[in-house]
């Protein structure tokens, strides 16, 4: 197996720029902001060889163009309306090669319509952007309830110990509204608290695994009776779909 190494590049006030590097090489995925990344490659002595998007928001792509202009024309991919700057387009089931290990593509729309995960199956890596976080998912700003619990269920479906790398900060407080949806789930009770402590003590809470989400995610739980009955309870739902329990646990997590 290809060893690859994975390290956080703080952005703005909870993005995480990943860098995957090999060696001397580096990769680097949703770079928002081009000057905490540039600081990184140069205090690590890294070569830059390629980027990675996910989809299209201002704060997974707008360090591209500044990122290039200093570091070369290397390959920036990623799907078709993420930004100009992309100079590689793929799609879902598209495969990239990174580091001498594959990278399959998986179109995940919900977040936004254009996004896309990358999933290592050597390494058992995923790259998520805002379709899956720690402890919950993205905001529907394009796709709609169905898309977004397909994607989910998809990255569902992948092995149960691949690391899930996302791209913001969001886990305690995904956690504490979880809690509200599913407050007698003991994995999610374990997990809140181990999670306040990593945040009390400034460290990061990530990556998770897909194992981790399953246990404890409610966006990854709505087929669950226990959930889909206190969903139904809290918005007063009757002979309700599965996608009508994650439509009412999302609106419920965007009020909150």
């Amino acid at each position: 197996m290809t060893q690859l190494s994975i390290s956080p590049i703080p952005a703005f006030s909870d993005n995480y720029i990943w860098c995957i590097t090999s060696g001397a090489d580096a990769v680097l995925v949703d770079p928002g902001e081009a000057a905490p990344a540039l600081a990184y490659l140069r205090e690590h002595h890294l070569q830059l060889t390629a980027i990675l998007v996910t989809h299209h928001h201002p704060d997974h792509v707008g360090g591209i163009g500044e990122i290039i202009e200093k570091c070369g024309d290397v390959p920036a991919i990623g799907p078709k309306s993420s930004t100009s700057a992309l100079n590689c387009v793929v799609a879902d089931g598209d495969t990239v090669a990174v580091h001498g290990v594959e990278f399959t593509t998986i179109g995940v729309p919900g977040h936004t319509l254009d996004h896309v995960a990358y999933f290592c199956a050597e390494n058992k890596l995923l790259f998520c952007g805002d379709t899956l976080f720690a402890g919950g998912c993205g905001r529907l700003f394009e796709g709609t309830p169905e898309q977004m619990l397909e994607s989910l269920g998809r990255l569902q479906s992948l092995p149960a110990d691949t690391r899930v790398y996302c791209a913001h900060e969001y886990t305690l407080n995904n956690l504490r509204f979880a809690l509200k949806a599913e407050p007698e789930n003991a994995d999610l009770q374990q997990r809140y608290r181990e999670t306040e402590a990593l945040r009390a003590a400034n460290r990061i809470t990530l990556p998770s695994t897909i194992a981790v989400e399953q246990k404890t995610n409610p966006f990854l739980r709505s087929a669950i009776p226990s959930l889909q009955r206190n969903i139904a309870r809290e918005h007063d739902l009757d002979n309700y779909t599965q996608v009508e329990i994650f439509a009412a646990l999302r609106t419920w997590k965007d009020n909150s």
